[in-house]
């Protein structure tokens, strides 16, 4: 027999199992969720899981920080893949997965699944979700170059004019550039 079960990548509890059990599932921060998660970025009913054919198939309830399959926002119902990672908002990231149980072991009450430790499953390892920086739509400031060249002409200027004069007086050309000077 197949069980689903999510595994807390990242949030308040990484780690945790969560086994699914049922066909309607609501995941969200309000203790009686099928999947409770106590975190102020997740709504008291975020997300609902319905097991149709076989497959859980995953869908948003409006939540406010949405609810995203492998990096992608849902805008309808997806249905879940083992390995597809399921974000809640931007910092609780849970991993979906299938393990093969023995249909006579023990099996944990889905009320005390969070604290109770599953066996050994390999799990199929899939990238964390990292949200893209969010743009602002406020352009990065720009220098003025403008008043640094205008103050670069004119710092160049006074340098030629001060070397020119400098020339005209070591080499006693005073009369050459400027005759109407009285005693030339």
């Amino acid at each position: 027999m197949a069980q689903f079960q999510f595994v807390m990548r990242s949030g308040p509890t990484p780690g945790v199992t969560f086994p699914l059990e049922g066909d309607q599932l609501i995941i969200g921060r309000d203790s009686s969720n099928s999947v409770a998660i106590n975190d102020a970025e997740i709504s008291r009913k975020h997300s609902r899981l319905s097991f149709q054919g076989g497959k859980y198939v995953l869908e948003d309830l409006g939540s406010t920080n949405g609810t995203f399959v492998n990096g992608q926002r849902l805008a309808g119902p997806v249905v879940l893949k083992p390995g597809d990672v399921v974000s809640l908002g931007e910092q609780i990231v849970l991993m979906y997965d299938a393990i093969n149980m023995d249909p006579g072991a023990t099996m944990a009450s889905p009320r005390h699944a969070a604290r109770v430790a599953p066996p050994p499953v390999q799990h199929v390892v899939a990238p964390v979700y990292t949200p893209a920086p969010v743009y602002s739509g406020v352009p990065a400031k720009k220098t003025n170059l403008t008043p640094i060249f205008i103050g670069g002409g004119v710092f160049l200027f006074l340098c030629l004019c001060v070397s020119f004069f400098w020339w005209i007086d070591a080499t006693y050309r005073w009369c050459t550039f400027f005759p109407f000077i009285p005693g030339c």
